[in-house]
């Protein structure tokens, strides 16, 4: 199946960031994903004119990575019948593509280079809590080390968690998995099936609309709105269609940071269950609020009003990317069976993390402090730099969690972000995360990042809306525009930009 032009551009990558003419660059990774079978032998390519506007050239530069290629056997072009793969290009069709296409991703299987990466939302390295831990680890003598359904003491802590947040759990009910992302993998595959529909927000994580492509599940999108999402247009869905699972992020959304009032989401959890719809809540970013309560209760999860809801969670967020564990709750049966499916694909996840996830978790508050109050000093000064530099982006403040929601005063995020890559900074195209095909003016920028590398990603970003914009539009770079961004108050003083900017953040 040919890709569309927001695959292709997305497939593509850091194409612009290497040394030499642009036409080169973009042939090399072309002829790069033609020699993986990611473009398979026949598949068409977007028209000149589309691709570079795509990817913010000229329709020249696009012409010649095409010539370069139609030059070396790879691209077949004729008048009327545009550009596609030369069927000699591979020597057999590939197996079908099930790769992500999701920038977010992409972007960490490219080389480390001069690109700051406010794409991939998550701490930028480990806390001295985790490290402590694992020099005290202590591995069980007679432990075959095989538990697929996880570790017995790290399914109690997470127990406990739960029972701390007004949800009484059972061991039973608690899942561990690699991570959130395995977490949602493992219910796409045990509960969609091909052509199943599956409501989701838009926008909403691009991760989750990965699996449910990958899936090829139907997306009921539901829109996202200033208090979190539309539930009596998610209800009408789940009694229109019934999906197989209905996938939310209720507190701290992903993208938009909005929260879901609790009656709405008593009533969400009332109609899936009245419907027979499995409800998938996203907790993952649930607990990095700014509101002074980080490491208490918190907001009670979806799980408090029905006994049917699946809590998706995961370390990955408050204590590090690198630490791979997270859990599914739900009902004691679903997680059996899950836990069967996972024994199918890893036999159970890492014996030391879980040993020193458990450990975290006894004395989680301190810790998730910590992480909250870096968050909101990188959260502030995100907004003031954005603030002082582009005062034409709309950025409201987030309630909590790791990005903002910015919108452009025009344009489009996709082509934005190709010039943002030009100048050395990769951020996230709202668009990529919208199944209704809106969020085309917004990107997802974290500000989890040092602080004088955040202010050099502002800069960078500043260069490049310079060159996107037109000199002469009112909104454009220096023009005096009053947004919700422009009450922010710069920094008195700009940190100093470290010498290394190649650190990947994930």
């Amino acid at each position: 199946m040919a890709p569309s032009v927001e695959e292709l551009v997305a497939w593509l990558g850091r194409w612009s960031a290497g040394r030499g003419p642009l036409y080169l660059l973009l042939a090399a990774r072309v002829r790069q994903l033609i020699d993986e079978g990611l473009l398979p032998p026949g598949a068409p390519l977007p028209p000149d004119r589309r691709l570079a506007s795509a990817l913010s050239v000229g329709r020249t530069t696009v012409v010649a990575a095409y010539d370069t290629l139609r030059q070396e056997g790879r691209l077949v072009r004729r008048q009327g019948s545009g550009t596609r793969v030369a069927p000699a290009a591979l020597a057999a069709p590939g197996p079908r593509v099930t790769e992500t296409s999701n920038p977010m991703f992409l972007h960490l299987l490219e080389p480390s280079d001069d690109v700051i990466l406010l794409s991939c939302a998550a701490p930028p390295g480990p806390p001295r809590e985790l490290t402590e831990a694992y020099g005290g680890l202590v591995l069980p003598p007679d432990d075959l080390g095989y538990h697929p359904a996880g570790l017995a003491a790290l399914r109690a802590a997470i127990a406990r968690r739960y029972e701390a947040r007004g949800v009484p759990t059972d061991p039973a009910q608690v899942l561990v998995t690699t991570g959130a992302q395995q977490g949602i993998a493992l219910l796409t595959r045990l509960l969609v099936a091909p052509g199943d529909a599956v409501l989701v927000e838009a926008p909403s994580y691009p991760g989750a609309l990965d699996l449910f492509r990958e899936a090829a599940a139907v997306p009921c999108p539901v829109a996202v709105g200033p208090d979190g999402l539309d539930v009596p247009a998610a209800v009408a869905v789940m009694e229109r269609h019934r999906p197989s699972l209905a996938y939310v992020v209720p507190h701290l959304h992903n993208p938009t940071g909005t929260v879901l009032p609790p009656l709405l989401g008593r009533r969400l959890v009332e109609a899936a269950e009245a419907s027979g719809v499995p409800l998938v809540d996203d907790e993952v970013l649930a607990e990095l609020r700014f509101d002074g309560t980080a490491g208490e209760a918190g907001p009670p999860p979806l799980s408090s009003y029905g006994t049917e809801v699946i809590g998706v969670g995961s370390l990955s967020k408050a204590v590090w990317g690198g630490l791979r564990i997270g859990w599914v709750r739900g009902p004691a049966p679903l997680v059996a069976r899950l836990a069967r499916l996972k024994a199918l694909h890893d036999l159970g996840s890492d014996v030391p993390a879980q040993l020193v996830a458990a450990r975290l978790l006894g004395s989680f508050g301190p810790l998730l402090r910590a992480r909250v109050a870096d968050l909101r000093a990188g959260h502030d000064l995100l907004r003031a730099e954005l603030a002082r530099r582009l005062p034409s982006w709309e950025c409201p403040a987030a309630a909590g969690g790791q990005t903002l929601w910015v919108r452009l005063p025009y344009g489009d995020g996709v082509s934005f972000a190709q010039i943002a890559m030009r100048h050395g900074v990769a951020v996230l195209p709202g668009s990529t995360m919208d199944a209704l095909g809106g969020s085309a003016r917004m990107l997802r920028l974290h500000f989890l990042l040092p602080a004088g590398l955040l202010v050099e990603a502002v800069r960078r970003l500043t260069a490049a809306w310079e060159e996107y914009a037109p000199a002469d539009r009112p909104d454009a770079p220096g023009a005096a525009v009053a947004t919700t961004a422009a009450t922010v108050p710069a920094p008195s003083a700009s940190p100093t930009v470290p010498a290394a900017l190649n650190a990947i953040t994930v």
